[in-house]
């Protein structure tokens, strides 16, 4: 297998990503949606119908797309993706419905499908309603292309500093396949199902329940793990297109465990991106915790420990305060004794059922630089999940306090 490396940035061997897999197009447009002048429109499309499976937002504020989308995706195929920047089309009522139906039939009319076969999605600020005008202008003018999907990618971004991307390769029955996917996100990411936008592709012959569990299964593990401040965002959705262009049978038993697989890792390395380019953030965090008597255990010890502003706040001043990730942990609801708990900064052990004595300045050490490592044990079982974050700066309130578009 084939893939991009485990960047904490950008990674220019994965740009493209999502139309890197055959029979893929993808385009970014400017619209004039953001005042920056930067992209804010894309569009993604297979030239053939792509068996699709999603997951959305589980905030109760969903957004006009979210509910669109929904309903085009209960028949398990698409054509189309459409996306707007800049502008999240929440909270405006039936003229936010009606404009999310309307971008799905210009998108349609671009493609040369049904509306119901696109999916659509928006992302920006709250609470405003679409410039249609821009919307009915732009999207019937935008040229879907093979090599598109960096322009794709960048389209996406609102406050992210850099596009997320990653792509990887498998062989199934003698043809290899490409899975590719790209997101973006910031702030207000603490997933439920979802996180922010995030879109897959692949040229593997996937039929609609099994791409629907691998692709649950990767989300719970990837982008359910990562949070940045702990707010779920109202326009949370992730999709994947799965068109069967590079050939062969449907993929069953071992073929299909390998996509699976393909999957896991190109979400989880995107995922890993977005935490770190959380908004103002310094260093990813990467919490890991093992010796649970469930996965379930482990992942909410860990996304716990992982969103505590006293332990992200610590970090950011290269502070190792582990008993702020005991702290953390005590609150996860789920039981354990304190006195076979064991922590891990990095490779030092701080924490043994009691203080282990590891000078403060040299654990301080393990805390430098891009990312910071941190382990607990919780001596029950063999279960273990990892979740991602990172600091919280005095970035990330200036930013957010000036927060308009």
């Amino acid at each position: 297998m084939s893939a991009s490396h485990d960047s904490l940035g950008a990674n220019p061997a994965a740009e493209g990503a999502v139309t890197r897999a055959q029979g893929f197009s993808a385009c970014g447009f400017t619209a004039g949606i953001k005042e920056s002048g930067l992209p804010d429109l894309a569009m993604l499309v297979s030239d053939r119908p792509a068996t699709t499976a999603a997951v959305y937002t589980q905030n109760q504020s969903t957004a006009a797309p979210v509910h669109i989308s929904k309903v085009h995706t209960k028949n398990g195929t698409l054509r189309a993706v459409v996306v707007n920047s800049g502008n999240a089309n929440c909270a405006t009522g039936e003229q936010g419905m009606a404009d999310a139906r309307e971008m799905t039939r210009l998108a349609a009319d671009r493609v040369g499908c049904a509306a119901e076969d696109v999916f659509v999605n928006s992302t920006g600020i709250i609470g405003h309603y679409l410039p249609m005008d821009l919307l009915r202008s732009g999207i019937p003018q935008m040229e879907p292309r093979a090599d598109g999907g960096a322009e794709f990618a960048r389209a996406i971004m609102t406050t992210d500093t850099f596009a997320k991307e990653a792509v990887s390769t498998f062989e199934a029955g003698g043809v290899i396949y490409t899975v590719g996917g790209c997101a973006k996100g910031a702030g207000m990411i603490h997933p439920d199902m979802a996180t922010m936008l995030a879109f897959f592709t692949t040229d593997a012959p996937v039929v609609v329940d099994d791409l629907d569990a691998a692709f649950r299964f990767a989300m719970d593990r990837s982008f359910n793990m990562v949070t940045v401040d702990g707010d779920t965002s109202t326009n949370d959705s992730s999709v994947i297109l799965a068109n069967g262009a590079a050939g062969g049978p449907a993929l069953t038993g071992p073929g299909l465990d390998a996509f699976a697989e393909a999957l896991l890792e190109v979400s989880t390395r995107v995922a890993k991106m977005m935490a770190r380019d959380g908004e103002g953030a310094t260093k990813r965090i990467s919490m890991t915790v093992s010796g649970a008597k469930s996965w379930n255990d482990a992942r909410d010890v860990a996304r716990t420990i992982v969103v505590s502003p006293l332990l992200k706040a610590a970090l950011s001043k290269y502070d190792p305060n582990w008993g702020r990730i005991l702290m953390a942990a005590g609150r996860a609801g789920v039981p354990y004794d304190l006195d076979r708990v064991r922590i891990w900064i990095s490779d030092l052990c701080v924490f043994d059922g009691t203080a282990t004595g590891v000078p403060e300045e040299e654990a301080s050490a393990k805390t430098q630089g891009d990312e910071v490592f941190l382990r607990m044990d919780l001596g029950q079982g063999d279960a273990e999940a990892t979740a991602w974050g990172c600091d919280l700066t005095e970035e990330y309130v200036r930013f957010n306090a000036d927060y308009v578009t």
